[in-house]
């Protein structure tokens, strides 16, 4: 069965309205038994055509509400269908990314790291600035900075830059930016 859309609905209330309206007034004269003034049958064709108007305005709202309710289901169901995959890609890597920090904290334990240094590194590795881990850990900028340095010193390497590629560099391989290249618009090269 195909449906109507909202213009056609529109219109099919709008012809329905004019055909009552005629329908109405012309019986309204014909079983009028007084004599009918202009005044009388403007009055009475005003009050019938603001009745039917109040009407087919209701069957507009009632339908434009339904239309809404329609969209906002589409919706739920994508933003629900979105969270699914969300949580399905969460899922799928969360293995790979619990793999990936037990391998980092075996690499700081190898480098003689205290707890404090080990989150500190990584704290510093998911890009917060000194500032924001003193904050998150209740210390003062200087200590975390100081134990910064520490941590560049056992790692033997010259600073955060270095830290986070050390760690970082190989998620992406030159097989992976290679094939990136390849497969980007020429504009893009």
């Amino acid at each position: 069965m195909a449906t109507l859309g909202e213009r056609q609905i529109r219109w099919l209330l709008a012809g329905l309205g004019l055909g009552c309206f005629a329908l109405l007034l012309t019986l309204e004269i014909v079983t009028e038994s007084d004599e009918l003034s202009l005044v009388d049958v403007l009055v009475d064709a005003l009050g019938i055509l603001l009745t039917i108007g109040a009407a087919v305005g209701v069957a507009l709202l009632a339908q434009r509400m339904h239309s809404q309710h329609e969209e906002k289901l589409a919706l739920i169901r994508d933003l629900e269908t979105a969270r699914a995959e969300g949580e399905d890609w969460r899922n799928k890597v969360q293995s790979h990314l619990a793999g990936i920090r037990i391998e980092m904290e075996k690499q700081f334990v190898e480098w003689g790291m205290t707890a404090a240094e080990q989150e500190i590194g990584m704290l510093i590795l998911k890009g917060l600035t000194h500032k924001e881990v003193a904050s998150l850990r209740g210390t003062t900028e200087a200590t975390v900075r100081q134990q910064a340095q520490s941590i560049y010193q056992k790692s033997n390497l010259p600073g955060k830059t270095a830290f986070s590629a050390y760690f970082l560099e190989d998620l992406f391989a030159p097989e992976m930016m290679a094939d990136d290249a390849t497969s980007r618009p020429s504009e893009w090269s």
